[in-house]
């Protein structure tokens, strides 16, 4: 019989071969859509565990089955590989060899727990009752990501019940949080240009002055949030960059604008693309300018479903204890995950990865960034013993 016991003490012996296959991962990261040999890597180390049936889903991803000897249930476990465009400062043996390019949000730590997860399971297929699936998944940080070219390529065909987690800077190591229902919110974009009417600074009559026109839509956009919307609905509305000007004494003939808009409601979501070029008409009309408006709908949010989250949250307590469950608070951050709830129930939870003794302090997409190493057999834990819950 496979007991939570056995399957912990299983991941006590291999927590070096997890770290090892974190430092690596780190030290060659790779950007998404490029995580070519990334996903070499996780192929042949795949292939090396034996009783797995390993494919390329995309260019740039891989999946494995393992596939028990009795009928059952199937249940995915998802993973993502990809690195971001931020150049490291950390001083580690294991820093990023690939300059401009880091692992700054704990995907290679995702990568190396789900692979020691596959290397545990696979040596159990007699006692699978049913299928597990392993996902590592390219391009989660660059919309359209890449969970939706795999779903589309099929890898959710048959699956019962999906799992994914992250590794959580904010969540100190030792707690793992669980949110059922709303988690993660949809991250859309938009771009907006105002069109002026450029001249010298010491003539502004003369002109039609972008700057102070874009000012203006940046301050009413917030009254989308403030007074278009109901106060007990989750929207954050963000512009993140404003660009224009060349010289201390000309008034360009536009300004671009940029940023993101995070929501929960579907409706309310809907809705809110007409709210803005509302404003962004107004007021460039009222000033006599022009503007160009761009949005663009992001991935869905991240809904947990309610039995798999109640599942997921025994399995904290039975491999773990209780005192590591955390009932965290929805966020706003946004993630594609979602993209392989829309195909089977699922839950996205996440594993405490600070450490403030540790100096493990940096936030997500920091330079300074990385996790506590700790963390990795917490993942893993978790991982196998839903698997013992769910098709053992």
């Amino acid at each position: 019989m496979t007991t939570t016991a056995t399957l912990n003490e299983a991941v006590e012996q291999i927590k070096e071969q997890v770290i090892a296959w974190r430092r690596h991962l780190h030290q060659h990261p790779e950007l998404s859509f490029h995580e070519e040999q990334t996903a070499q890597f996780v192929y042949d180390t795949l292939l090396s565990f034996g009783s797995l049936e390993v494919h390329r889903p995309t260019k740039t991803s891989v999946m494995a089955r393992l596939i028990g000897s009795q009928p059952g249930r199937v249940l995915a476990m998802r993973a993502d590989m990809d690195a971001l465009p931020i150049t490291e400062e950390n001083t580690f043996d294991f820093a990023s060899k690939n300059p401009g390019v880091m692992h700054a949000c704990g995907h290679d730590g995702h990568t190396a727990m789900l692979l020691g997860t596959a290397k545990i399971l696979s040596g159990m297929k007699d006692r699978i009752k049913g299928e597990v699936r392993f996902l590592f998944q390219h391009a989660e940080e660059l919309y359209p990501g890449g969970a939706e070219e795999m779903v589309q390529a099929g890898v959710m065909d048959g699956v019962d019940v999906v799992i994914g987690t992250h590794l959580w800077s904010p969540l100190e190591y030792g707690k793992v949080g669980i949110c059922p229902g709303p988690m993660m919110a949809a991250p859309d974009t938009f771009w907006i240009t105002v069109l002026g009417k450029g001249g010298h600074a010491a003539l502004p009559h003369q002109t039609v002055d972008s700057i102070a026109i874009a000012a203006q839509v940046v301050t009413n956009l917030q009254h989308i949030v403030s007074r278009n919307t109901d106060p007990l609905d989750n929207l954050v509305v963000s512009v993140t960059q404003f660009v224009g000007g060349t010289t201390h004494n000309v008034i360009p003939g536009s300004v671009s604008i940029c940023g993101t808009v995070r929501s929960f409601d579907q409706q309310l979501r809907e809705r809110v693309p007409a709210l803005m070029e509302r404003v962004v008409k107004g007021i460039t009309e009222a000033h006599g300018a022009a503007y160009e408006f761009k949005y663009e709908f992001g991935y869905r949010p991240v809904i947990n479903d309610a039995e798999v989250t109640r599942l997921m949250e025994e399995v904290v307590v039975e491999t773990l204890g209780p005192e590591w469950v955390d009932h965290i608070k929805p966020n706003m951050g946004g993630e594609d995950f979602s993209a392989f709830q829309q195909k089977a129930p699922g839950c996205f939870f996440y594993v405490g990865a600070g450490n403030k003794e540790k100096g493990i302090v940096y936030p997500h997409h920091h330079p300074r960034f990385t996790v506590d190493e700790d963390a990795l057999q917490v993942g893993v834990k978790l991982f196998v013993n839903a698997a013992r819950k769910i098709v053992m």
